[in-house]
C-alpha cells in the first residue's frame, strides 16, 4: 500500500496546487529517497484517496514499521515536515507569489498563504480538529470557549530521549525565530522543514508573517520581528499595529504584554499576533465614553468588559499613535492604593498594556487593555492573575487571545467534565477533589438532572462563568470611579 499512498500524496498535491502535473517526477523521487525505497512500480494497486495529512499518517506508519524511523514523536514530526517540504517552493518563490497576489487584493495574498500553509500540514488540521468548541453566554455577552486538545502527548521514548540530551544547541535562538523557516527538527525542537514565513516591512524594519501551527481561531497568524529581541510595549508597538492593518485592513492584530504573568508565553522575542476573527471583545458595548483633551480628534470610550479597557478610534493613523502612547506612558507610572495598583516595586514595573488593532468602519482602531502584575502573599501568581478559586478551570497567565473573549482551557478538563456529568446523574460520588465544590454548587443550583443534553447544556454556560470570573480578576479596575479616577489622570 505504501505505493498508493505516495500516489495519493502526489495527487493531493496536484489537486491543491502545491505541485505541477510536471513536478510529479521530481517530487516522486524525493520521496522515495526519504522511504529508503530505491523505485515505483509502473502499476500499483491504485491510488490512495484521502486526505493530505491522512495520507501522511499511512506514510509515516509505514516507515515506523519497516525501519525507516525510529517510532518516536521527533523522528515522526522530522520525516513528516521533510515530505511535505518536498512539495513546497523555497521560499523567494512563495514571497513572490504572495506580493503578485497582494497587488491585487491584501485578501487574496493571505487566502493564498493561509491554504499553503494548512495544505503543507503546516497548519496541523487533524489535531486541531480534536479540539472542543462553543459559546457561552455571561453577563458581557457571548464567549468563546476551547478545550485544547490538539497538542500531542510525547511517547514515553520521546520523554526518555529529552532527559538524556547532553549538549545545548542555540539555533533556532526560539520557536519564533527567522531561523526556523526550514529547520528540519531535533531531539526536543520542532520539526520546521515544511515552514515558510513572508516578509512584511513595518516601520523601518523587516518582520514575518507566519501562521500558527495549531490555529486557535481563524487566520491565526503570527507576525515576527527578524531581530531576536525581547518583547516590549511602546509607542512603536502601536506604529507596526496601525501600519499593519493599514497594509492588512481585513486582519485585527495585536500584541501580548511585555511584562511576565501578564505576558504570554515567549516574551523573547517581539512578535504580534492577528488574523480573521471577530472575538467577543470586539463586539463589546460601550460603558463609559470621554474625552482625552489633548487628543480632541479621538474618540475615546471605555468598553463593557471585564478586563479594562480603553478604545481609541480615529480616521488618522499618527494622533492615534500619539493618543496611544499617551495613555501607555500615563498607566505606566500610574497608582492607586485603593484600586490595589502600584506602578513600581522599588526598580521593578508593574504596569503595562495589551493593545488590539483593527479597521472598523473605515476608522483606525485601538483596544488598550490595561495591565498590573503584582503579587502578594495572598495572591503570588498575582492580584490581577485568575484567583485560586478558578484555578481548577484556568491557573495560566491571561494572554491576548483570552483577553479578547476565547478561552483556551486545558486538556485535562475532557475527563474531568465527562465525571463531573456522571456526578450529576447520581452515576458517582465524587470527582477531581478541585472540582467537587463546583460540582456540588451545580447539583445544588440545577437539582435532581437526568437529561445528558441538558448536563451539557449547564456545563457549557457554567464554564463561561467561570472563564468571565477568570477575566473579571484579570482586570485593573473593578468598579467605574476606579476607571474614572485614571481618566482624570489622563486629562491632567
Amino acid at each position: 500500500m505504501i505505493y498508493s499512498d505516495i500516489r495519493g500524496l502526489l495527487q493531493k498535491g496536484i489537486e491543491v496546487g502545491l505541485i505541477d502535473t510536471a513536478d510529479q517526477n521530481y517530487v516522486t523521487n524525493q520521496v522515495l529517497a526519504l522511504l529508503h525505497l530505491e523505485s515505483m512500480p509502473a502499476t500499483t494497486e491504485g491510488t490512495t484517496d484521502d486526505s493530505i495529512p491522512n495520507l501522511l499518517d499511512k506514510i509515516i506508519a509505514y516507515a515506523t514499521e519497516n525501519n525507516v524511523i525510529d517510532n518516536v514523536f521527533d523522528d515522526k514530526e522530522i520525516l513528516s515536515a521533510t515530505i511535505m517540504n518536498c512539495f513546497v517552493e523555497r521560499p523567494s518563490v512563495i514571497n513572490a507569489i504572495f506580493q503578485k497576489k497582494y497587488s491585487n487584493s491584501p485578501k487574496n495574498a493571505t487566502d493564498y498563504f493561509y491554504e499553503l500553509s494548512k495544505n503543507s500540514n503546516y497548519i496541523q488540521m487533524n489535531r486541531i480538529k480534536k479540539n472542543i468548541h462553543f459559546k457561552a453566554t455571561t453577563i458581557y455577552g457571548e464567549m468563546d470557549i476551547t478545550i485544547n486538545m490538539s497538542k500531542p502527548e510525547k511517547d514515553p521514548e520521546q520523554i526518555k530521549r529529552e532527559s538524556e540530551l547532553k549538549h545545548d544547541v542555540d539555533y533556532p535562538k526560539c520557536l519564533l525565530c527567522i531561523e526556523n523557516e526550514g529547520y528540519a527538527g531535533r531531539t526536543g525542537y520542532p520539526a520546521r522543514a515544511n515552514h515558510r514565513i513572508i516578509q512584511v516591512p513595518l516601520v523601518n524594519e523587516n518582520w514575518y508573517l507566519q501562521y500558527s501551527p495549531y490555529v486557535y481561531y481563524n487566520e491565526h497568524s503570527i507576525l515576527l520581528a527578524e531581530e531576536h529581541r525581547d518583547m516590549k510595549i511602546g509607542k512603536d508597538t502601536f506604529k507596526r499595529l496601525l501600519t499593519f492593518i493599514e497594509k492588512f485592513p481585513h486582519y485585527f492584530i495585536g500584541s501580548n504584554a511585555d511584562l511576565p504573568i501578564v505576558g504570554g508565553s515567549i516574551l523573547n522575542h517581539d512578535h504580534y499576533q492577528a488574523g480573521s476573527y471577530n472575538f467577543p471583545m470586539t463586539t463589546a458595548t460601550t460603558a463609559l465614553s470621554f474625552t482625552l483633551e489633548n487628543f480632541p480628534n479621538i474618540t475615546a470610550s471605555v468598553l463593557e468588559w471585564p478586563l479594562t479597557t480603553i478604545r481609541l478610534q480615529s480616521d488618522e493613523i499618527e494622533p492615534l499613535i500619539q493618543a496611544a502612547d499617551h495613555v501607555l506612558t500615563t498607566w505606566k507610572s500610574y497608582s492607586d492604593e485603593e484600586a490595589d495598583i502600584r506602578a513600581f516595586s522599588n526598580e521593578t514595573p508593574h504596569n503595562t498594556i495589551t493593545p488590539i488593532a483593527r479597521m472598523r468602519a473605515n476608522k483606525f482602531e485601538l483596544d488598550l487593555v490595561l495591565r498590573n502584575n503584582r503579587t502578594t502573599e495572598e495572591h503570588p501568581l498575582g492580584i490581577f492573575h485568575p484567583h485560586a478559586d478558578v484555578h481548577h478551570i484556568k491557573k495560566e497567565n491571561i494572554g491576548l487571545i483570552e483577553v479578547m473573549g476565547l478561552a483556551v482551557l486545558p486538556a485535562r478538563l475532557k475527563d474531568e467534565l465527562a465525571e463531573i456529568k456522571k456526578f450529576l446523574l447520581d452515576q458517582t460520588t465524587s470527582v477531581a477533589p478541585y472540582h467537587q465544590q463546583w460540582a456540588e454548587q451545580m447539583k445544588g443550583n440545577y437539582g435532581e438532572l437526568s437529561n445528558l443534553e441538558q448536563i451539557e447544556s449547564i456545563l457549557e454556560k457554567e464554564l463561561g462563568i467561570k472563564f468571565a470570573k477568570v477575566l473579571g480578576d484579570a482586570g485593573v479596575f473593578k468598579v467605574q470611579s476606579e476607571c474614572e479616577r485614571f481618566i482624570q489622570t489622563l486629562n491632567r
